[in-house]
Order: C-alpha cells, then sequence, then structure tokens
C-alpha cells in the first residue's frame, strides 16, 4: 500500500487487532491489549491490563466475573497515561461484551479526562454478516479500504466455496457449548458459523449473547454432534473441558476446537472456524483444517 496515509491506531480489542494485521497495516498500530495477539516482528505498547485466568477453572472465571459485576468492578483497567502517550488518532473499541474487553464508554471518559482528540471506533458485531462488514469499517477508517474490500471478498469466496461443499448434504444438530460452568449456549455470530458449515444449531441465540443453560436443555435438544468451544481456550484447553462434559452426551460425538483462533474473536479467522466446524460435519466434503485446530475427544 505504497503511497497511503496512515494513522497512529489503538486497538483495545484483540479481534480489532487481528484485523488490522490482516488488513497489512500493523506498522500503524502503536497500542494493544494484554490479550491480542501480535505477530513476529511487531511490538505495540500495552494500555489494557487485566488479570490472569490462566490459573482459573472455569467456575472460578465465572465467579470472578459475576463478582465484578456484582460490584460494578471492571474486568480490564486501561493505562490511561500510556494510551496518552501514544498520542493515536484512531482507537478501535467495542461496547459488545464487558468480559471481552474493555467497554467503549470507559475510553471517551478518559479521553475527555486526559484531553485527547483521538477518534473512537466502536465495533459491535452481532453475526457473521456484521463482522464481515466490521473489517470494511476498519479499512475504511484506517486509509485501507481497497484491502478490506479485497480481505472481505476472499472470506466470502471461501464461505460460498464451504456453501457449495456442503448444499446437498444432511444438516446434522450441532451443540456449541460456550462454556462449561455453567454451560452456556453459542450466541452471537457462532450459530451462523454452524449454519455456514452445514449444520443447524441448537441451544443457540442467533445474535443476542451466549446464555447459561443446563445440560439437560443440551441433551433434550438431541444433538448430533457436541462442539467444545469455550472462550479464551485453545484447542489443548477446550479438550481438557471437553473431557469434562462427556457425561452428559455418552453416546454423542464430542469435539473440541481452538475457540481464541476460530470461534469467539468476531475478526477474518471466524471463516477459518466455518471451514474448521464444516470439516467435523463434512469431513468428506471438505479438506481438513491444519492440526491444532480441531481435534475428536469422544
Amino acid at each position: 500500500m505504497e503511497g497511503r496515509l496512515t494513522l497512529r491506531l489503538v486497538s483495545l480489542l484483540p479481534s480489532a487487532t487481528e484485523i488490522v494485521y490482516a488488513l497489512g497495516v500493523g506498522d500503524d498500530l502503536v497500542g494493544v491489549t494484554f490479550e491480542c495477539t501480535i505477530p513476529a516482528g511487531f511490538s505495540p505498547a500495552i494500555v489494557v491490563g487485566g488479570r490472569d485466568t490462566r490459573d482459573l477453572t472455569p467456575g472460578e472465571i465465572d465467579a470472578y466475573v459475576r463478582s465484578a459485576a456484582a460490584t460494578g468492578a471492571d474486568l480490564y483497567t486501561l493505562h490511561a497515561d500510556a494510551l496518552a502517550d501514544l498520542r493515536p488518532d484512531l482507537i478501535l473499541t467495542q461496547d459488545l461484551c464487558r468480559v471481552c474487553a474493555l467497554p467503549s464508554g470507559r475510553v471517551t471518559d478518559a479521553l475527555a479526562h486526559l484531553g485527547c482528540q483521538s477518534d473512537v471506533l466502536t465495533l459491535d458485531p452481532h453475526t457473521l454478516a456484521e463482522v464481515l462488514d466490521s473489517i470494511n469499517a476498519v479499512g475504511d477508517r484506517a486509509f485501507a479500504a481497497a484491502a478490506a474490500a479485497t480481505l472481505v471478498t476472499s472470506l466470502r469466496a471461501r464461505l460460498s466455496a464451504v456453501a457449495t461443499a456442503v448444499v446437498e448434504r444432511p444438516r446434522p444438530r450441532v451443540a456449541v457449548v460456550e462454556w462449561t460452568d455453567p454451560p452456556f449456549g453459542a450466541g452471537h455470530w457462532i450459530p451462523d458459523l454452524v449454519a455456514a458449515a452445514g449444520g443447524t444449531p441448537v441451544v443457540a441465540h442467533p445474535g443476542a449473547r451466549s446464555a447459561a443453560t443446563t445440560w439437560a436443555a443440551f441433551q433434550e435438544a438431541d444433538p448430533d454432534v457436541v462442539v467444545v468451544a469455550p472462550c479464551g481456550y485453545d484447542v489443548i484447553g477446550a479438550a481438557a473441558q471437553a473431557r469434562t462434559v462427556l457425561p452428559h452426551f455418552p453416546s454423542t460425538p464430542v469435539w473440541a476446537i481452538d475457540a481464541d483462533a476460530l470461534i469467539v474473536r468476531p475478526g477474518p479467522r471466524l471463516v477459518d472456524g466455518v471451514e474448521a466446524l464444516a470439516a467435523i460435519l463434512h469431513p468428506d466434503a471438505v479438506e481438513q483444517p491444519p492440526p491444532g485446530q480441531i481435534t475428536r475427544v469422544a
């Protein structure tokens, strides 16, 4: 993108960080959160911190989140002075989920307090279509509209290829477990991913927040396949969680998927997630994903 205008970008959302790098404008990114995935060769400053929950069980994480919500405490800490020192032109943030990232209101308040005049783009996609739209929105604001249009076109082509491969096949009933203690049925764009992969989502909340449910509700939905995709876990962590739910599905295939990379972050890799899910549901119709994305547990 020789000759394009540049901006000093700050991303307060892991999925937005992935969008920026996918658009080829990672050199413009000067600040990120502690949860963002940074490619080799880049070193933006960390402007949002939070608790490392890797030592906690899913039940303990749920209790921690509920306690913070009850007391009004923030799950993330904005390093406001560090943000001001970066002098960003554009800040990418969200209001979709206070468990996933810092809400935009906190950013606006901090900018007002610091007297900063940064532009703020809030990304709140609820569906797969809206995720693709958000890529174009970032491209438009980051002087990378052509790159965004090219990327979205390629993503749509891959989705179309999966749709063609599975169009005449039976659509298995798929339960995606987004959390295991307590169990959560998948929401937002995840049911769209299942549908795009040639499945029928059950115990799901398309376009809405994921919601706590019961194992009995999952069982009553009579899924043909169970996919365990706990937010914040890679495939190894997801597989460990999947093994804890096996007693609830003694005669149903149970799979684990790299949720962080493929399912829960609303960015370009959701299309990788569709392809991975299609490989679970229709293994003889699509190519198998690279190692480390999915694994069958039972």
